[in-house]
């Protein structure tokens, strides 16, 4: 490559670079790590425990978001550096730097297609069974491992708030947190109504069975940010249920908040502690309240109405496994013919076209 083509090369990255670099603000993100680095060093903030780790939490973000792209700045600038000597015995080595360059970018401006208001952020993964029985529940108990393999895959960590087994199999609802960077960006294309066709396992006659199942992607948010007026919530206390066992809570420790509203309703019941199964509750109903106003551009709470049901006609993405096999979004068109290796985890194809379908709209 000639000095004046790698000049052109060098240029032509370094001006989508800076543009990707302010688009995605990170010199004010990073302002806002130091801000929570500096927070962090303060030993009164362990007085709140809660709040001190949504806080390192949201330090650990921001770390990995920004840390990347800095580096990025750095060798961008060294690279300039190169160029401008105009030493043609350093041409191979500025030419081998630029290509790792591009590679590393090409990679980190993926992070482009996440710009929404949350997508940064964490996630709380929502999975409820609908129409089809025993089998939905199943469904969703597929949906359920489905999701955390993704985010083994992606390194996210997990957490298991609260789930619902199903009377016969798999489970009536299941709720998940999710945190790492862009767990909300990445996964909110997943929300909507999931349907599965196959061979039924719970029917005597191993009929074709159509089931359907909820997922709901919230994004992770303290109730004090969405400022829940205690006038519109009804909380009710109940004992814990279960299959029985020593498991199986002997307290009303369980919790079930309603927002009137709307009627949106919440129950935890996974942690022993009564206040524990609130704190929780309450997290999920307001990231629940935030995802919904922002879906309907509600000019507050009082505006929101009731989210969809799961049954057909609705779905976003058909997995069939019967009489072919086939996993197909009906939105991006995008499909996929291994459809054990799709339940297995492996929907990053799927994620990504989303996300090349939202930049195209």
């Amino acid at each position: 490559m000639s000095k004046i083509e790698l000049r052109k090369r060098a240029s032509d990255l370094r001006g989508a670079f800076i543009d990707a670099y302010a688009k995605l603000k990170i010199d004010e993100k990073t302002r806002l790590r130091d801000k929570l680095e500096a927070e962090s060093a303060k030993p009164e903030l362990w007085n709140n425990p809660n709040a001190a780790k949504a806080k390192m939490s949201e330090l650990a973000a921001l770390t990995d978001l920004v840390a990347p792209w800095q580096t990025l700045k750095f060798q961008i600038d060294d690279l300039d550096e190169l160029v401008g000597l105009s030493d043609p015995s350093l041409e191979a080595e500025i030419s081998e730097q630029l290509r790792v360059f591009e590679e590393t970018f090409a990679e980190l401006r993926g992070a482009l297609r996440f710009t929404g208001t949350h997508d940064a952020g964490n996630a709380i993964l929502r999975i409820t069974s609908g129409v089809g029985g025993v089998d939905a529940a199943d469904f969703a108990e597929m949906l359920e491992r489905m999701y955390l393999r993704y985010a083994e895959r992606q390194g996210f960590e997990t957490d298991v708030l609260e789930r619902s087994p199903g009377e016969e199999a798999g489970v009536k609802t299941a709720v998940i947190s999710v945190t790492g960077p862009y767990a909300y960006g990445k996964l909110r294309g997943e929300n909507g109504v999931h349907r599965l066709v196959r061979l039924s396992p719970f029917n005597s006659d191993h009929l074709r069975q159509t089931s359907f199942a909820l997922v709901e992607v919230l994004p992770e948010l303290s109730p004090e940010a969405v400022r829940l007026d205690p006038k519109d919530l009804k909380i009710d206390v109940y004992r814990a249920g279960g299959h029985g066992g020593q498991s199986v809570n002997t307290t009303d420790s369980a919790v079930r908040i309603t927002h009137i509203p709307t009627g949106i309703t919440v129950a935890i019941q996974n942690e022993r502690s009564q206040l524990q199964n609130k704190e929780t509750a309450l997290k999920v109903l307001a990231s629940k309240l935030a995802a919904l106003q922002e879906e309907q551009n509600a000019a507050d709470l009082a505006n929101l109405r009731a989210g969809k049901s799961a049954d057909w006609g609705s779905q976003i993405r058909n997995y069939v496994l019967h009489p072919y096999k086939l996993v197909k979004d009906t939105r991006t068109k995008h499909e996929e013919n291994d459809a054990e290796k799709v339940l297995d985890g492996a929907i990053e194809g799927f994620i990504n076209a989303w996300g090349e379908y939202e930049l195209g709209k």
